[in-house]
């Protein structure tokens, strides 16, 4: 495995694309490659297998997307000549979404494959012929199950947030679906971390020489986004977040919680208070989940209530804030939170509620990123309780959350 060094071209003539592709990049608003699609496209157009190691909210889809297109030609396929999997059903829909906005001809067709939706509908799809087929892995093998799909004449294919899929236990499924595809084929592989089992994967099923492009995964998306957090006790978090957003008054903004009933619970009380609130979490069907989320594309949507399930493979560009009502229970999910702000080298605004209990789960995150993150307050709203018993009293102060790192020094 060789790790390639990274150039610099400006702009996407730069990257010797045709001029239809050109064009459709154009018409999709795009203006400057980003540094992962400079160091990729390149590369992949040589037809060597890539892995590429970026966060999401750094442009990868089109990074894999772009070479496809510049290299299709319209032989009139029943069966799909490129497969892309993803671990979930809104990752699927981001990357069709990409996919028809960059696509340079009206005959390459492109199909999401995923779960939640009835089988008919796909199977017709499938039947009319597709170019370039998304799909989750479950989803996927019932149609290879079913044959429903062949995968014989696939010359690219592309494992998008690999960490992510392994993370959601697909990785016997990929690998079955690896194998019935062709071995005379182009493997590219993305993904935001590259433990072992991702790296053993690309060792079994990549060809030799693999390019290794690694974009500094912990601060491309962390940059330019102002991060902070405010210390509550668990039952002021509510009455903490209507300041907050009274305060920041955020463009749009998604409002993370751990659990999908304290989502819910949420979401409920901040319809009493604000227009254009909706949650989104994994016990809503599917048709309701793709409502929402054009709604939220759209702008009509400002306060979205969410799990970890819009963690990862939501692209809308117009989030200015990111609340952490619960933090994560890991810190990569922090990052990929935060991740939804500050798209594409814009700017953005992480805020996380931290419990007095919660001080090593933040020095968790903190030693993640490399980065102190500073604490924020409100003057005249009470936080938290003293923890005294008599108020008369003198009392010591303490730091908040006692010693949290031989690193850092105590805060009061």
């Amino acid at each position: 495995m060789t790790t390639a060094t990274l150039v610099e071209p400006t702009g996407f003539h730069a990257l010797s694309l045709c001029q239809p592709v050109l064009s459709a990049i154009a018409n999709a608003g795009y203006k400057k490659p980003s540094s992962i699609q400079k160091a990729f496209i390149p590369r992949v157009l040589t037809g060597v297998d890539v892995m590429g190691q970026a966060q999401t909210g750094t442009g990868k889809t089109a990074a894999y997307l772009i070479p496809y297109f510049e290299r299709w030609q319209d032989s009139n396929h029943q069966e799909p000549t490129a497969l892309v999997l993803v671990p979930t059903r809104e990752l699927a829909i981001q990357v069709c979404d990409e996919a028809v906005k960059l696509c340079p001809n009206k005959d390459l067709h492109v199909l999401p494959i995923y779960g939640g939706r009835p089988m008919d509908g796909q199977i017709r799809g499938l039947r009319k012929g597709v170019d370039l087929v998304v799909g989750t892995p479950g989803r996927l093998l019932d149609h290879l199950g079913r044959g429903t799909l062949m995968l014989h004449k696939v010359k690219y294919l592309v494992l998008d947030e690999a960490d992510r899929m392994f993370d959601l236990g697909f990785r016997d499924d990929i690998r079955r679906i690896l194998k019935n595809c062709p071995e005379d084929r182009q493997t590219l592989l993305l993904s935001a971390t590259m433990p072992p089992d991702i790296l053993n994967l690309a060792k079994r099923y990549m060809r030799r020489p693999i390019i290794h492009l690694q974009m500094s995964p912990k601060q491309v998306t962390i940059d330019k986004i102002r991060q902070s957090y405010f210390t509550v006790d668990k039952h002021n978090k509510f009455e903490l977040l209507l300041k907050l957003i009274e305060r920041e008054q955020p463009r749009q903004c998604i409002i993370f919680c751990e659990r999908k009933i304290g989502a819910h619970r949420i979401y409920e009380q901040l319809c009493g208070e604000r227009k254009r609130v909706a949650t989104m979490h994994g016990d809503l069907e599917q048709s309701k989940r793709e409502r929402i989320m054009q709604a939220f594309k759209e702008g009509k949507i400002v306060y979205l209530v969410a799990t970890d399930v819009v963690g990862r493979g939501i692209d809308v560009m117009n989030i200015s804030h990111i609340i952490n009502f619960d933090l994560p229970m890991d810190p990569e999910n922090y990052v990929h939170r935060i991740g939804r702000t500050g798209r594409m080298g814009k700017d953005g605004v992480a805020i996380s509620f931290v419990t007095p209990e919660e001080g090593s789960e933040l020095t968790r995150i903190e030693d993640f990123i490399n980065k102190m993150i500073p604490e924020d307050r409100f003057e005249d709203f009470q936080a938290y309780e003293k923890r005294v018993k008599n108020p008369d009293e003198p009392r010591e102060v303490k730091p908040i959350f006692g010693r949290r790192s031989k690193r850092y020094s105590q805060r009061l």
